[in-house]
């Protein structure tokens, strides 16, 4: 048997389970809201969706997959922090491109 019991792993309590759903639910009506509404301009409804889809990323990082900088789940952590840097690359280096290629098809 390897070193580690299932004990070492710390597991979530229900108040902080119950925390994370009310913050999910919370953070899923907000943007919500804010589209149904239509109070806001396209350019402050795209910031209210990203902010509150980043609060839920982070809820669900902490609350429900228990991801933490303690040393023993150090490898978890860094992980997480290559797969988002992979992310931003991708997802940046494609939006980037594909406003380059609209610029490039307006001008020609």
């Amino acid at each position: 048997m390897s070193g580690h019991s299932h004990e070492e792993h710390s597991h979530g309590s229900v108040k902080s389970y119950v925390t994370g759903l009310i913050l999910s639910i919370v953070l899923t009506i907000i943007p919500f809201w804010a589209v149904m509404s239509g109070s806001f301009d396209t350019g402050a409804t795209v910031i209210i969706i990203v902010a509150t889809a980043v609060a839920q990323l982070l809820v669900q990082l902490v609350l429900f997959m228990h991801m933490s900088t303690k040393a023993d789940e150090g490898w978890n952590v860094m992980s997480f922090v290559f797969t988002v840097t992979i992310l931003v690359l991708v997802i940046g280096g494609s939006l980037w491109i594909m406003h380059h290629l609209h610029l490039n098809t307006m001008i020609g």
